[in-house]
Order: structure tokens, then sequence, then C-alpha cells
């Protein structure tokens, strides 16, 4: 594609007289061709190249501050030490300062909950990985998830996020400072999924497992769903729906979805699944 910033053009343009027409068809008499002198010619030529050389050191420095301090974001890299699983209640989940397009889903802080103070820790891969990975060999999660095995299929898939444009945001839910559930906070609009239901503009979708078997089956699923897609509508003002998209056959998860304020839109044919669309709206959220 040509370059749309005329400056790029500077100097092999022709040159046109004020009120000559430019047009099709238009009478080029009035265009001069002009000749820079070759000493001037060669001085800007000199310039240009200790320009690039600045801009080159620049942006090397530039690289090496934002690699600098996104390892000291992420407690280190690979020199992390624990993992959530070892975390005590009351341990604090320091969030990533990193952009997202989700109004930085790790400010949003804390909520109360009847279950207890509830906040979403975006993932550090390396402190939270091993956690995780449990969590998707469990045979219930696995079933749905489908990350389960030897191999690398959590790992990949959290990468695939963390390195992406920041349109979907893994996180751990912290209830009262332990670890106990993980979440998928992304935008349901920029998603595939938008390609099989009539998305809006700022959608905002969510998918969440419980992880431990003893905080499953009382409830809590439906506590959690209505806090998180509360703070999704009190943070993110652009966003009028929460949207999910539970496997049809998970009748547990499509309750707790029901229960927690949202209503069931349509069902919806997936490349891997048949999914009810459950959308829980702005303007109804303190009726449903």
């Amino acid at each position: 594609m040509p370059p749309t910033d005329a400056s790029t053009d500077a100097g092999t343009a022709p040159y046109t007289t004020a009120g000559s027409d430019t047009g099709p068809g238009a009478d080029t008499e009035d265009t001069l061709d002009l000749r820079l002198p070759d000493e001037l010619l060669a001085f800007f030529a000199e310039k240009a190249e200790e320009a690039k050389g600045e801009v080159a050191g620049g942006a090397k420095a530039e690289a090496a501050g934002g690699a600098a301090e996104r390892a000291e974001r992420n407690g280190g890299g690979r020199n992390t030490v624990g993992t959530a699983q070892a975390s005590a209640p009351g341990t604090a989940w320091p969030a990533p300062a990193g952009d997202d397009l989700l109004d930085r889903v790790g400010d949003w802080g804390p909520t109360a909950t009847a279950a207890g103070v509830f906040h979403l820790a975006p993932v550090h891969l390396d402190r939270d990985l091993p956690l995780i990975s449990r969590w998707m060999n469990d045979p219930a999660v696995a079933a749905f998830w489908e990350l389960s095995g030897p191999g690398t299929a959590t790992e990949d898939h959290l990468l695939a996020q963390l390195g992406g444009d920041g349109r979907s945001v893994p996180c751990l839910g912290v209830l009262d400072g332990t670890p106990m559930s993980y979440w998928e906070i992304y935008r349901a609009d920029l998603d595939p999924l938008a390609r099989h239901y009539p998305a809006r503009l700022h959608d905002t979708g969510i998918h969440l497992l419980i992880g431990g078997v003893a905080n499953r089956g009382r409830g809590l699923g439906t506590t959690l769903l209505r806090a998180v897609s509360d703070l999704v509508l009190d943070r993110r003002p652009s966003c009028a729906r929460v949207i999910a998209e539970p496997d049809l056959r998970n009748i547990p998860s499509v309750s707790a979805f029901l229960s927690a304020g949202f209503r069931f839109s349509a069902e919806v044919e997936l490349p891997d699944k048949k999914a009810a669309l459950m959308v829980r709206d702005r303007a109804l959220r303190d009726l449903l």
C-alpha cells in the first residue's frame, strides 16, 4: 500500500505553482522540475543517516527499558518463587500494570460478596501455571475445557492470551486471599464468537471454572458470576452487555448464569460445541 503521509514523498514529486490545475487533463506547463545542488543533496543524506542512528539507538533503549519494566511487573520472570497454590490467605496479589482492551482488568480492585472479598488477579504464568494446569486436569473440568494432559496445552492457551493485544485477560479469582477459580474476561465483539450472534460494540465475555471440588455445588459460582458481571458493568461504562456461552450440556453452569442475572438468549452452534448464549444487560441488571 502506498504511503499516505505526504512527507514520505518529499523530494520526489514535482513542485506545482500555486493555482495550477492538477486534475486529469490539466495543462502541466506550469510545473517546474527543480534540481538541488549535489553538495546540498550530500548534506541531506549525511543528516538522514545520523538521524537514523539516533532513532535506532533510542528504540533499543526503549525496548530494553520496556523489557526491564515487564520483568519487574511479572515479579522477575522465571525467577519468581512460589505458585498460587502455595499462597496463604491474606497474600497480596499484585496486578500487572500493562494496558488491555478491557479498561485495565488488573485495576478493577476487590468487591465484597456474600462469600467474602473477591478480586480478579491477572495471571502471571510462572506463578500460576501449576495451579491452573492442575485444575484443567480435573476430569470434570477437562470435559468442557479440553486442556488436560501432560503436554503444554494449558500453557499454550494462556500464552496465546498473554501475548495477544489485550482483548482477552486470563485471571485467577481470589476469594479472601485464596485463589479458587480461573476466569477469562474478553472482548466478545472482537472474538470469533461475534460471527455467531448479533454482537454489539464493547460486548464483554466471561469464561469461568471453579477450581477446587469443595467450592462446587454450593452456589458459589452464582455469587461470583453476579459479582464479576457487576464489576464489568461498573468498570467498563462503554459496555452495555456481559456475554457468556457455556456448553449446553453443562447444566450446572447454565443454571448458575441464570441465577446470576443472565438471560438465555439463544442456542449458538460454535465450531467446538453447541452453546447457550447468556446475556446480562446493563438496563436489566437491577431487575434480574
